[in-house]
């Protein structure tokens, strides 16, 4: 009798663990560190980049964009606590302080970043009568302008124009009449206020005599006149004039010179000073030395 027998199932074949030759490239890039990284972060950033450039090509897109920021921008800078309500002017007297307030035209309130802080110094100090200024918010909601006035030290008659100068040349405003400062050593010549030390170091020294100090020539621009009252002049050298004006107030004191109907002293020649008689006391010399003359001629 024949036997029955199952057939044998074929063996299943063996499966290869290598990968496939893809699989094994990609699991080399992926142990390459600046692969990892750029499937990481690039990958995501170019995306994004792709989103944002196909919405940004749309212009209501941009206007939409724009019109926010402005709205957000607008909305922060008109916040109570940036907003300045008025101005405060301090260290200015009150003809300065209303030509520095014509100077800021400010519609307040106004928000302190549409302030040209910078700006408005400058205005301020461009204005003859300021030595310097500051310009800031303070915390009251106030916009402060503290002002250095210039500090006049002498009048300058410069072609029939009285102007206030400071120390260092600069004028610092015009009078309409030496009375209205009767303070102040009165200079005049080309050049003078640019030797406005030379200047104050003369009336300084001038000492008894400055009560009849009239006023300092600048001559030629090199050398100083000192004019007094009654019309007297002193000649001082172009080099140690304080010197030169210290011999002159030892001899006056000692002679009483200038007490006499002296017109002029010139000291031009330290070495030589030469005293130049009024009109009145030459003549009067004169019709002396002739009445003299005479006299002896009768005797």
């Amino acid at each position: 009798m024949r036997s029955l027998t199952a057939p044998r199932r074929p063996a299943p074949a063996r499966r290869d663990p290598a990968p496939s030759k893809l699989g094994y490239r990609y699991q080399r890039l992926m142990l390459t560190p600046g692969f990892r990284v750029f499937v990481r972060v690039g990958v995501p950033i170019l995306l994004v980049a792709i989103i944002l450039t196909s919405w940004f090509s749309h212009e209501e897109n941009r206007e939409m964009l724009s019109a926010r920021i402005a709205d957000a921008k607008q909305s922060f800078q008109t916040r109570p606590q940036f907003m300045v309500q008025s101005m405060e002017i301090t260290g200015a007297e009150a003809a300065l302080e209303t030509q520095v307030s014509a100077l800021l035209p400010v519609d307040f309130p106004v928000s302190s970043f549409d302030l040209d802080l910078e700006g408005m110094r400058r205005t301020v100090e461009a204005l003859d009568a300021v030595g310097s200024a500051s310009v800031r918010v303070g915390q009251g909601g106030a916009l402060e302008v503290a002002i250095a006035p210039r500090v006049p030290v002498a009048l300058w008659r410069d072609a029939g124009t009285l102007r206030l100068i400071d120390a260092d040349g600069v004028q610092s405003g015009v009078i309409g009449s030496r009375a209205d400062r009767l303070d102040l050593p009165l200079i005049a010549g080309d050049g003078a206020e640019q030797k406005i030390a030379e200047a104050l170091a003369l009336y300084a020294g001038a000492g008894p005599l400055r009560e009849r100090v009239r006023g300092l020539v600048r001559m030629g621009e090199r050398r100083w006149d000192i004019v007094l009252d009654r019309d007297q002049r002193i000649l001082l050298p172009d080099e140690e004039a304080v010197a030169a004006l210290d011999r002159i107030i030892a001899l006056n004191e000692a002679q009483d010179m200038l007490e006499r109907d002296v017109a002029v002293v010139d000291m031009r020649n330290a070495q030589r000073p030469t005293l130049r008689m009024s009109e009145e006391a030459s003549l009067a010399m004169r019709r002396g030395n002739e009445i003299t003359i005479n006299n002896g001629a009768n005797n």
